[in-house]
């Protein structure tokens, strides 16, 4: 017995997390080992990964922790964070989440697992939430085609900067922005201008548009209703001026406020955006949460991001897809207009729902408390003697307090509530769902004047509503029955479930999209997201109160620069694609104070992803494509050839790595070098970041700057299609062209290039996640993650390179940590296409790989660390019996037009009626093994995109267009 004691310290420690996150075990990486031909997971790496570029040393990050001891850690971070009642306002509010959905979306891997529903049939039940939520936006801003979701307001509003200045009829002036708008949201407006040659004018419009701006050309308009200092104007009047000038109208307004006030699409706007965070999303620290964008029907082909719309399958029968040009790979590269690929999908499904839980009736009640609140709230003050700004507002009150604002500010504070400090003489205060008498008591208490206020009841029957009369909304909103047919908890609960249960998510099985990294998301890594402590603080709170917070901000920071080599990073982008924008921003501010305003060219592979070149397009950079060889390497001979032709014009090198093609790049240190000396800067695209973890750092092998995609390699689920983090790293000379905030002065450095997303750290509820990620994992545990990753690709494509080519290999005939597989032969001899495969693949129980990227015609797989071999296994199975079905079709034993992959897939309603098809009704619905009692049955067949582009119905069809 005494020998086979194990050590107390051993048993203390537990299970590492390590061995949680990574699915094979020991003995199964043998046998993948074995497979590929090598002993060791090191020698693997010794073989894939270039000399040139690998790591020397461990990372130096604390030690892995224990699951329960990363909580305590989180806990006490936590802990340090202090909520007070946020009366702040500008854009972030109190709300309450709704138990049911917390739980059963927010809480729900079903729904935070799944991917974008690129596979528009195994992923009907999101579309539809997305629907509903199509429907909110449209309905209540008055305007008839609105998207998917955009990362956060500012984003929004300054795509429909960029959008009047596409669509409308004048092309040259200013983008002239009222300055009630939101202070984040003009500052994010200033950031996308300035590159693009567009120039912003801030002016007092409630008298109209100033006589001299409409002299030098108008192209587009921003108003806030209701305004950041809670005003509300009636802004017919500046949108016929507007209007008369040429201009395009935007509107950026609050949804709940839109059920009580007059649309905009009523009063004449063109284009509304706002934020639908008080839908039931918590504040925090400002995000994630999905930003809205709605406009005129003519607009509606120009509309950026993702839009849901409506379409049929191949039987007739309703089915939604994304639409129009909403794939990301179809960004039009250097011609393109936004860099949006990702939307807000989770937090738009939970504001979707939100609206279906109260339906218009609950949400006008929680819309008239809060105006009612206000209301008592400005009505006490101007008892007690304090005068009040505006006579008419919905939910804020600007007081005057000359001299004593900061005062007033720290006396509330005192009393547990937070005001907004606008300027030395005002003090705004908003309310809210969560708004209370206490709360007014403790206002009316910070400015000195609780004895003279009456009674609140008193106040109540002498007050009347501050919602000017010629505003008040008189049309009806939310009519489709899913707003009225799920009042009990219980009928929700199970709306809820019948939507997740058509959708395909990784609590079924393997996702194994390339270059999308769809590994686990551990229910530990997620636990704190939902914690008040974390969820509930403002975004603009002062920073003693939000110590853990930045603590854990910091510590992330220093985490992350260790991984990739980088000497500084930053957190605020919330998305990849801002991620980008925001590192090529600090190159060419880079440049430019260097002096050389010339440096314009931005060389990116053809191979690369598209949000690549429309970034480099929205920070002011030319994109120059550089070839891409037979072996998916950049085309060195081509690079140095353009890198001569534009010489001083060189501003920097786009480059993914490992390669958009699965591949380590042999001649990368050499490409940054040749980029290097003729003046240039290297920027890594982070997507492939999953296989350096540990092994090398882009930093450290030539890059001078890269974007991270923590909803990748750092763990935090991709929600259906967002919320995603992309921040960035960059070496030293780069780091004072980090992004800040005008808010927060902690967010970056003063030298910055101001603001790339609306809250100072973007998207900071979710990094939690990513925190705990690298602290359950330490130095060890990353860099395994990373080798295996790259073992499980190798190990795919040795077992699928029998009956699939694998299009792309690196040194030893290896790939990174996924691979290509190439279709386009079997097509050109059978007719058995892409998309024959991969709806084939929804049969077997798969979500597809990416389709045809980077290379039209193939399969780009990445199996991640986290799928244990016997569900890779079930994959290479699938995969090889998929190609014994198309040799079927090839031998003519099954018709070209008729067979189990051209009627992929196969949905249960088509077992119970006549089958009259070549291949039996097993061989369709359950072909290699697939067991009856697992089965996931899409809930429609395959869907006609074409019709859905040329019917555009983006929001909740009639009830007697539904079957049953």
């Amino acid at each position: 017995m005494t020998a086979n004691r194990i050590p107390l310290d051993e048993l203390e420690r537990g299970t590492p997390f390590e061995q949680r996150h990574i699915g094979p075990h020991a003995g199964d990486q043998a046998k993948m080992l074995a497979q590929v031909g090598y002993g060791s997971l090191d020698e693997l790496t010794a073989a894939a990964v270039p000399d040139a570029i690998r790591s020397v040393g461990a990372l130096n990050l604390p030690d892995a922790r224990s699951e329960s001891d990363v909580l305590a850690e989180l806990r006490a971070l936590a802990g340090r964070n202090q909520v007070l009642t946020s009366m702040i306002g500008l854009g972030y509010y109190g709300t309450v989440t709704p138990s049911v959905i917390l739980r059963n979306i927010m809480e729900n891997p079903a729904w935070y697992t799944a991917y974008t529903p690129y596979q528009p049939e195994i992923s009907q039940g999101r579309l539809e939430a997305l629907l509903n939520f199509q429907t909110v936006v449209a309905d209540l801003t008055g305007l008839p085609t609105t998207g998917a979701s955009l990362l956060d307001e500012p984003t929004a509003a300054a795509e429909a900067m960029a959008m009047s200045r596409r669509v409308g009829k004048v092309k040259q002036g200013v983008f002239l922005v009222d300055e009630d708008c939101l202070p984040q949201t003009v500052a994010v407006i200033r950031t996308r201008a300035e590159p693009t040659g567009v120039e912003v004018v801030v002016a007092d419009l409630s008298e109209g548009i100033p006589a001299e701006v409409a002299e030098r050309g108008v192209f587009g308009v921003l108003l806030q209703y209701p305004g950041a200092s809670g005003a509300v104007r009636d802004p017919r009047g500046v949108i016929e001026q507007a209007h008369e000038l040429g201009a395009v109208v935007t509107v950026a307004a609050d949804l709940l406020a839109l059920t009580l006030l007059t649309s905009p699409g009523e009063l004449g706007a063109d284009i509304a955006v706002g934020s639908t965070q008080r839908f039931g999303v918590p504040m925090g620290f400002g995000g994630p949460h999905a930003g809205y964008m709605a406009v005129r029907d003519k607009f509606a082909r120009s509309l950026p991001g993702r839009l849901v719309g409506v379409s049929k399958d191949v039987d007739g029968n309703q089915a939604y897809r994304l639409a129009l040009q909403t794939r990301e790979q179809h960004i039009r590269r250097e011609k393109a207009t936004s860099n949006i690929c990702t939307a807000q999908v989770l937090l738009a499904v939970m504001a979707g729902m939100y609206a279906v839980h109260h339906g218009p009736e609950g949400l006008a009640a929680i819309a008239r408390r809060t105006h009612r609140f206000a209301s008592l709230l400005g009505a006490g003050l101007r008892a007690g003697g304090v005068e009040t700004v505006h006579g008419a507002y919905f939910d804020t009150v600007t007081a005057r307090v000359p001299g004593r604002a900061a005062q007033v500010v720290e006396n509330a504070r005192g009393a547990g509530v937070n005001l907004r400090l606008v300027d030395a003489d005002h003090v705004g205060i908003a309310c809210d769902e969560t708004t209370g008498r206490d709360q007014l008591a403790a206002v009316w208490g910070a400015f000195g004047v609780e004895a003279e206020v009456p009674g609140i009841e008193e106040l109540d029957a002498g007050s009347e509503d501050a919602l000017p009369e010629a505003l008040l909304r008189t049309d009806e909103y939310l009519t489709h029955p899913v707003f009225h047919s799920y009042r009990s908890e219980t009928a929700l609960l199970r709306y809820l479930r019948r939507l997740a249960d058509r959708d395909y998510a990784l609590d079924r099985g393997m996702i194994p999209l390339g270059s999308c990294t769809m590994k686990l998301n551990a229910a530990t890594e997620m636990e704190a997201v939902t914690w008040p402590e974390f969820g509930g603080l403002h975004p603009f709170a002062p920073a003693e109160q939000a110590a853990g917070y930045l603590t854990l901000i910091r510590e992330l920071e220093e985490r992350l620069a260790e991984v990739t080599g980088y000497d500084a990073v930053s957190l605020q982008p919330n998305a990849g694609s801002q991620g980008e924008l925001a590192g090529l921003l600090a190159v060419r501010a880079y440049h430019r104070d260097n002096g050389d305003e010339q440096r314009t060219v931005c060389l990116i592979p053809s191979s690369a992803h598209g949000t690549n070149a429309a970034s480099a397009v929205m920070a002011g950079m030319r994109v120059v494509v550089v070839k891409t060889g037979e072996d998916g390497d950049v085309d060195v001979e081509d690079l140095r050839a353009k890198i001569e032709q534009y010489g001083d014009e060189l501003a920097v090198l786009m480059v993914t790595y490992p390669s958009t093609h699965g591949v380590f790049e042999e001649h990368i240190t050499d490409i940054c070098g040749a980029v290097h000396d003729a003046g240039g800067q290297v920027y890594v695209d982070g997507a492939n970041l999953n296989a350096l973890l540990g092994l090398a750092k882009p930093g450290k092998f030539g890059s001078d700057v890269s974007h991270l995609n923590l909803h990748k390699t750092f763990c935090i689920p991709h929600g259906g299609g967002g919320p995603g983090v992309g921040p960035i790293g960059v070496r030293s000379h780069l780091a004072k062209y980090l992004p800040n905030h005008p808010l927060q002065p902690a967010a970056g450095p003063e030298t910055g290039i101001g603001p790339i997303s609306g809250a100072p750290w973007g998207s900071a509820g979710i990094l939690p996640i990513s925190w705990a990620y690298v602290r359950l994992m330490g130095a060890e545990g990353l860099r395994d993650a990373s080798q295996v990753a790259v073992l499980g690709a190798n190990y795919i494509a040795k077992r699928l390179e029998p009956h699939y080519p694998v299009l792309y290999t690196g040194p030893g005939g290896l790939v990174a940590h996924e691979c290509i597989v190439d279709v386009r032969p079997l097509t050109k001899q059978t007719g058995v296409s892409i998309d024959d495969v991969a709806k084939r693949l929804i049969d077997y129980g798969f979500h597809a790989p990416t389709m045809s990227f980077p290379v039209a015609g193939t399969l780009m797989i990445e199996p991640t660390e986290s799928e244990d071999l016997r569900e890779i296994d079930r994959f290479c199975e699938a995969m090889i019996a998929i190609r014994a079905e198309i040799d079927k079709v090839g031998s003519g034993e099954w018709p070209a037009d008729d067979n189990p992959l051209s009627n992929a897939p196969h949905t249960a309603a088509q077992l119970g009626g006549a089958w009259e098809h070549p291949y039996s009704r097993e061989e369709g619905a359950f072909p290699g093994g697939v067991q009856a009692s697992d089965k996931y049955w899409p809930p429609v067949r395959r869907i006609d995109g074409a019709f859905g582009d040329r019917n555009l119905v983006c929001s909740c069809p009639p009830l007697e267009e539904y079957d049953g």
